[in-house]
């Protein structure tokens, strides 16, 4: 049998090209080689974003038709949403009464995000457990790996010591430690040069028209250094060269050499770029609008997943719950 991998998203927004390299392109690679759950992350979503949700709904199905339209195949892996299989909830309710509210204080992710994070009150109860609901996702698939950035990584630690905490206070070996599979994604910054996030409205988005995308692109900050257009230019500084070296990658050497020797000025660097960002995602939006046609299939593809991970949810309930007695 294939090992298995829990992943997901929270539907916050519309899909950019950041979770295009962060994420999808490694979700695609990794449903070849294993028994992939994906999941849309409502529960967390909600954590952030409850003083408003209108638009979790919308998004769902949105990011979802990203999702299928970059090749994540539901033939292949099981897609779900994380609030319709309910042994989330129980499992997160278990965890709770047992995680030492220490651990969770001091979890970096959680303090960095209490430090940066000033445009919504996350000072919760729910968003201190974020955690603990994260480790009952994953264990509650008996996942044996997790793909992770390297910020992640204490989250998952954390999901291990819970697991451990269960299983030596229940004198069982229910729950897996699951090992992290590193994910080395390009670093990819926002238009502006900060991270990207739709906060900052500095992303390109999967669904934006080549206009946008042009225009856009446009207003990128570039190496504060070249000012005229005589200016020899700084590649390696220059966001607008990584997204070369993202998307591009073959004329790295040339547009490195043309930059330095200030032969192009960056109007002409930055629209040969959104010429090859758009031609990267041209064909996505064109499986997108075909896969829209069919209203119903979405909601049939999610169904289909909702039923395979609540039959592997409610056994993993049914163990635990049999360890504890209840």
């Amino acid at each position: 049998m294939r090992k298995i991998i829990l992943s997901g998203m929270r539907p916050t927004g519309k899909l950019h090209l950041g979770h295009l390299v962060g994420a999808l392109d490694n979700w695609i690679k990794l449903q070849e080689e294993y028994q992939c759950f994906f999941m849309v992350a409502d529960w967390h979503a909600l954590m952030s974003e409850y003083e408003n949700t209108s638009e979790i709904s919308e998004n769902i199905t949105d990011n979802v038709l990203d999702w299928l339209s970059v090749g994540i195949d539901p033939e292949k892996s099981v897609i779900f949403i994380q609030s319709e299989v309910p042994e989330h909830l129980k499992l997160y309710m278990i965890f709770s009464c047992l995680t030492p509210l220490g651990i969770l204080e001091r979890c970096p992710t959680y303090k960095e995000q209490m430090r940066e994070v000033k445009m919504r009150n996350l000072n919760t109860y729910g968003f201190l457990g974020y955690p603990v609901l994260q480790a009952a996702d994953i264990l509650l698939y008996k996942a044996d790996k997790v793909p992770v950035g390297k910020d992640q990584l204490p989250h998952l630690e954390l999901t291990r010591e819970i697991a451990r905490l269960f299983n030596n206070l229940y004198k069982k070996d229910i729950f897996p430690y699951p090992d992290a599979i590193l994910t080395q994604t390009p670093k990819l910054l926002g238009l502006d040069g900060r991270k990207m996030s739709k906060s900052y409205l500095n992303t390109i988005n999967l669904s934006d028209t080549p206009e946008l995308i042009i225009k856009k692109i446009s207003t990128m900050f570039t190496d504060p250094k070249r000012i005229k257009l005589s200016d020899k230019g700084h590649p390696d500084t220059c966001n607008v060269f990584s997204y070369y070296s993202t998307f591009v990658p073959r004329l790295n050497n040339e547009v490195s050499d043309w930059c330095m020797k200030a032969s192009v000025g960056c109007t002409e660097c930055k629209r040969l770029l959104a010429g090859n960002i758009i031609s990267k995602i041209t064909p996505i939006q064109q499986k997108r609008a075909e896969l829209g046609k069919d209203k119903d299939k979405v909601r049939k593809i999610l169904d289909a997943g909702r039923e395979k991970a609540s039959s592997v949810a409610s056994q993993t309930i049914e163990e635990a719950f049999k360890a504890m007695n209840l």
